[in-house]
C-alpha cells in the first residue's frame, strides 16, 4: 500500500511544532507583558514576546557571567547592568 502524502496543513503544523520544540521556555507572563505594552499605546506582534524572552535569557547569562567573574555564585542586582 502506498503512503499517503501529507496535506499542506499537516506539513505546516509539523514545521510549527519543530520550531516550538527548539524554542526556549517562556520566562515571561505573556498577558502581563502584552498589557504593559498596550498600556504604552503600541500593538504587539506575534513574535515580540519570543524576542523579548531571548533578551531575558541573554540578561540572565550576562548576570551569571559577571557574578562568576567576581568570584561569586550569587547573582545580585548590580550584575544586570543596563547598557
Amino acid at each position: 500500500m502506498a503512503k499517503k502524502k501529507a496535506t499542506k496543513k499537516k506539513a505546516a503544523k509539523k514545521r510549527a511544532t519543530k520550531r516550538k520544540a527548539a524554542a526556549k521556555e517562556m520566562l515571561l507572563v505573556g498577558s502581563k507583558t502584552k498589557a504593559a505594552l498596550k498600556g504604552l499605546h503600541v500593538n504587539v506582534a506575534g513574535d515580540a514576546l519570543d524576542a523579548l524572552n531571548e533578551m531575558v535569557y541573554w540578561y540572565i547569562q550576562q548576570g551569571a557571567a559577571r557574578a562568576q567573574a567576581n568570584g561569586r555564585k550569587t547573582v545580585r542586582g548590580h550584575d544586570f547592568v543596563a547598557m
